[in-house]
């Protein structure tokens, strides 16, 4: 057999993966990732808008006023509060696709990357 050749298959190399089920492990963290950004984002504009809501009601005014002022000030965080929905409900929905691929993906081998199962005793050698 000569050195060079290419090894054939023998059984010991598996697939990594196939189809959807390859990404959809990174799909399902960075859409966790994006689903928590927004959530904090959410957190923010509100006590952001609680904090506005104060501050002009210590003058004696009312957030709820048909002026043009409290209208700006109640519609200030209008489209970032918008855009976090929007990315919140898109990344949801990704996770649960992730999620529902990843559950119905067939097991190869140990683990669910479909490598081998290594202990920590294997490690050490």
């Amino acid at each position: 057999m000569d050195d060079n050749a290419a090894p054939g298959d023998t059984g010991d190399h598996r697939a990594r993966g196939s189809g959807s089920a390859r990404f959809a492990r990174p799909v399902l963290i960075a859409a966790s990732v994006v689903a928590v950004v927004s959530i904090a984002l959410l957190v923010i504009i509100f006590l952001l808008d609680t904090f506005n809501a104060t501050v002009y009601s210590v003058g004696g005014n009312d957030l709820q006023d048909n002026t043009q002022e409290s209208r700006d000030i109640r519609g200030l965080y209008d489209g970032a509060r918008a855009g976090s929905i929007f990315f919140l409900v898109v990344a949801l929905l990704a996770a649960a696709a992730a999620g529902w691929v990843l559950y119905r993906a067939p097991k190869r081998g140990g683990d669910a990357e479909g490598g081998e199962d290594v202990d920590f005793d294997d490690l050490g050698r």
